[in-house]
């Protein structure tokens, strides 16, 4: 075995990699290939294609999340690893190699996993209610061990208004952590920090430059770290994200056919999606059309058809999958937003919660410009939070417009396309290639020793 890291470089594509020279430097002595990316193109059905080489059809991620039929209930983020099917790269490579170890640094569904070494983001939720932000590993010792060395994961800087560099800086650093007390035969690295201004302002945006130079750095140290302990490289993204500047509401068009069905929870309108006819699962630019009375099939369909912004709409292609699923068109995408008056929107829309919400919400990157002093305000609620009190920091805007960036469709053109960079040691390499072909890569890779013959 050829020991290996696979870092994850969210949101690259090639003309961001002519824009990140230590990067590029290295990828001028690899193979860059464009990767056809997986449908739907986001987080988890990207990872779960190139951890298992299969389409979502098979391994059955449809997406970030998606409607439990069983429970009635919308389930965005889950962690667990059960929910992938099929085996996983590093199962396979333990059959070939016994003894083979991997170690997942963020990926998703890195709980209860078989890999050897995993950190995963995972809250603390005591009965109280408050949230307090942790991180969940195996061993269990790692988590003691590892925030003592790093300090605690900057949870705060993963995902919403203050997400930034911190957050990819401490899992790069927990990558070293882990290689020098473990030496894993395969590290799966995360690297987010490119995501959150490419959606919040757009890829044109100027002050994209500042975060390219940001992650070029911080990739640039991660790769000469580990090429020093004799450790192939290769990098990945799992989509590219292009401008857009057209939310479409899809549950609001359902409201106004009376399909979806409201509760009143403390004056405010929460969703029934056990009783609405028909709702949509939002998931950046894909929305999955669940629809529970099947004589509204065909309407529905033919509402969603007619919607601005709508490009096409598929067949069901897999049982947690929506009875169709739209996909919208390059300029647009999809929300989640089901009321018709911002006044009864429920609580959690104002705040940052990935679980509560019935998709996937961008908007969270944003602090709502019409808070004229939002810093005290949030200084306010973390006092509060700190002296073990109940608060609510709502500070998310309610107006999708402001988000300039967007995925999940497959792009038209091939420089929007995700990438992946392998060191130049094994041929056969296509410049053009489909998701499901990055599964093959990786494991050539780790089968393929010095002089660049397979094991």
């Amino acid at each position: 075995m050829k020991r290996t890291a696979l870092l994850n470089v969210v949101g690259l594509t090639a003309p961001l990699l002519e824009r990140m020279p230590k990067l590029r430097g290295f990828a001028l002595h690899g193979r860059v290939s464009s990767i056809t990316p997986t449908f739907p193109a986001v987080t988890c059905t990207a990872q779960s294609t190139y951890l298992t080489g299969l389409e979502p059809a098979q391994h059955g991620i449809v997406g970030n999340g998606w409607y439990n039929r069983e429970l009635a209930e919308v389930h965005f983020w889950k962690q667990s690893n059960r929910l992938v099917h099929g085996p996983r790269l590093w199962e396979v490579l333990r059959e070939i190699s016994p003894g083979f170890t991997c170690a997942n640094l963020f990926w998703w569904y890195n709980m209860y996993s078989t890999v050897d070494y995993s950190i995963t983001p995972r809250p603390m939720y005591p009965a109280d209610g408050r949230k307090i932000f942790d991180i969940y590993t195996a061993p269990f010792s790692i988590r003691t061990e590892i925030k003592k060395d790093l300090g605690e994961f900057p949870f705060r800087n993963f995902w919403g208004p203050a997400a930034g560099i911190e957050s990819s800086r401490w899992i790069a650093d927990s990558a070293k952590w882990i290689e020098e007390r473990y030496r894993p035969d395969l590290s799966l690295i995360y690297l987010p920090h490119l995501d959150y201004n490419l959606q919040k302002l757009g890829p044109t945006d100027p002050a994209i430059a500042s975060d390219l130079e940001q992650l070029d750095r911080l990739v640039d140290d991660l790769i000469a770290f580990l090429k020093g302990r004799d450790i192939k490289v290769a990098i990945v993204s799992e989509y590219g994200i292009t401008e857009v500047d057209r939310p479409i509401h899809l549950n609001r068009v359902f409201r106004e056919q009376g399909w979806i069905a409201i509760k009143d929870e403390l004056g405010l309108e929460m969703i029934d999606c056990g009783a609405s006819k028909v709702f949509a699962v939002a998931d950046h630019q894909v929305a999955h059309i669940y629809v529970n009375d099947h004589t509204l099939i065909s309407r529905a369909r033919e509402i969603v058809v007619q919607q601005p912004g709508v490009a096409l709409v598929l067949d069901q292609f897999h049982p947690r999958a929506g009875e169709f699923v739209a996909v919208a068109d390059e300029q647009s995408w999809f929300t989640y937003y089901y009321w018709l008056d911002d006044s009864v929107a429920p609580d959690f829309a104002r705040t940052v919660d990935i679980h509560r919400k019935i998709g996937y919400d961008p908007v969270e990157l944003f602090i709502d410009p019409a808070i004229k002093f939002p810093a005290p305000r949030v200084a306010s609620f973390l006092l509060k939070k700190k002296l073990g009190l109940r608060g609510l920091l709502s500070v998310i805007p309610l107006d999708a417009k402001l988000v300039r960036g967007s995925h999940g469709r497959t792009p038209e053109q091939a420089k929007d396309r995700p990438v992946l960079i392998v060191e130049d040691e094994i041929e056969g390499i296509a410049r053009e290639l489909p998701a499901t072909a990055v599964y093959e890569i990786i494991k050539r890779l780790c089968l393929t020793d010095r002089s660049g013959q397979a094991q």
